[in-house]
């Protein structure tokens, strides 16, 4: 199957193209944080709470995949665009499929070793403990076949096909919540498995999903037989891990800055970190069309570098911040009319669903700042600048957000955390403008006319 060509045509259809088959699939995936909230809010505060506990850190090593995700797209997307010959990328794909196994296996091993340790670390209480104990164990079985169908993601996206990477997580994610209710509460003589059920229907639908993604790139010509594969492995994993190394650490910044901040909130109760968590879990459904949006300006990034068509990339990154700003107020307007009832479905419990409704009053008007960074990091790793986006991504967590989260919730309460939200989404805005700059990825006006009309 031919690579699609990105390096033609309005930069705003390039985009389109790859962005909304995303939107979709990325939908499905954050759905499974939530039904796995709703459902496991039917049993009670414990499990809920472990829930809001988990979600940052498994959310810190889910976007170490992310981040060689985006290296195998730099180093595919911008083989593509010099018009590298087939078994030069497919053998590229091969070795970047391989080194993304074992750096996964390793990654769960050690989560399952220290897990018990960071959870405490956290501040989680006994009760929370013992459903988080019988989570996090079999959701490290389930790391490596997800790191697996990420990275044939990237692949597939590389090549200007997004459809089929977005139906990969769409299975994942069906499946997921297909099993859930079964798993988790029980059906006829089948005995629920409780906080347990939720981590065995993550492992399943992500295990189906890697074996559909493997299947669906051998047939797409992606994988071929490429002669020896011992070929070039120094230098596609110098081509990978140069933007996969910074960026995994730059992805892994913020759910790992979301555990500590986690930690200030768990200072006012459990019931706080239920409903910080619910609202988290219901910004990140809000985000999917951003996205989207930076999964699909890395191919078109990449492509176009690669083709030397230097001035279509800068396009690209201008077209999307003006989308995130125009998106970001309209998210603002509608978390404000919608945050009481939204909170109220993910979160049962009075006190914590509060807690939501004011993290998303209050956090929805900042996000189009978030939306900004994403785009501008993903731009960035494409284009092989992947150090300049790690140094935005750890700005804005500990530069910004953390201090002040913590130094918020001493003086002020949650309302203190807030504010440091929303200070760190304005703040990376700016940055982003710094590093757009510094990368050669700022575009004149009479340019951006241009790849608007085409």
């Amino acid at each position: 199957m031919p690579a699609s060509d990105l390096t033609q045509g309005p930069v705003w259809r390039a985009l389109a193209r790859i962005s909304a088959p995303m939107s979709l699939g990325i939908l499905a995936v954050l759905s499974v944080g939530i039904a796995d909230a709703y459902f496991l809010g039917q049993l009670g505060g414990e499990p809920l709470a472990a829930v809001g506990y988990i979600y940052p850190v498994t959310t810190a090593l889910t976007s170490l995949s992310i981040g060689l995700s985006a290296g195998a797209n730099a180093a595919i997307s911008q083989a593509i665009g010099r018009k590298e010959n087939a078994a030069t990328v497919a053998r590229l794909a091969i070795h970047t499929i391989i080194l993304g196994s074992l750096l996964a296996s390793a990654v769960a091993a050690v989560f399952w070793l220290l897990y018990p340790s960071i959870f405490a670390l956290m501040g989680a209480s006994d009760a929370v403990m013992t459903e988080i104990s019988a989570y996090v164990p079999i959701w490290c079985l389930s790391f490596t076949p997800l790191v697996l169908m990420m990275v044939i993601n990237a692949v597939f996206r590389a090549h200007g096909n997004s459809v089929n990477a977005s139906i990969f997580m769409i299975v994942a994610a069906v499946v997921n919540i297909a099993l859930n209710p079964l798993l988790i509460f029980g059906w006829g003589d089948i005995a629920g498995l409780g906080t347990a059920g939720a981590a065995w229907a993550t492992l399943v639908g992500r295990v189906v999903a890697c074996i559909v993604a493997a299947v669906f790139a051998v047939w797409a010509g992606y994988i071929i037989r490429c002669g020896k594969l011992s070929t070039g492995v120094r230098d596609s994993v110098i081509g990978v891990a140069s933007v996969g190394a910074p960026a995994a650490f730059s992805n892994a910044i913020n759910p790992a800055g979301m555990a500590l901040v986690t930690a200030a909130v768990a200072t006012l109760g459990d019931a706080a970190v239920a409903g910080f968590g619910a609202a988290t879990r219901v910004q990140s459904i809000t985000l999917v069309v951003l996205f989207a949006l930076s999964s699909g300006i890395g191919p078109v990034v990449g492509q176009n570098w690669g083709a030397e068509h230097f001035e279509r990339a800068r396009q690209a990154v201008a077209q999307s911040w003006a989308f995130c700003v125009v998106y970001g107020a309209l998210l603002g307007v509608g978390l404000s009319i919608a945050a009481e009832p939204l909170a109220t479905t993910i979160a049962r419990d009075g006190e914590a669903a509060q807690y939501a409704a004011q993290y998303l009053r209050i956090v929805g008007w900042s996000l189009f700042g978030y939306g900004i960074l994403v785009t501008i990091n993903a731009a960035m790793n494409a284009r092989s600048k992947a150090v300049y986006s790690m140094g935005l991504s750890l700005g804005r967590i500990f530069v910004v957000y953390l201090p002040l989260a913590w130094g918020g919730v001493m003086l002020f309460g949650y309302e203190g955390i807030l504010a440091a939200a929303v200070l760190a989404n304005a703040l990376a805005a700016l940055a982003a403008i710094w590093c757009a700059s510094r990368t050669d990825l700022l575009v004149s006006k009479n340019a951006l006319r241009e790849g608007l009309t085409g």
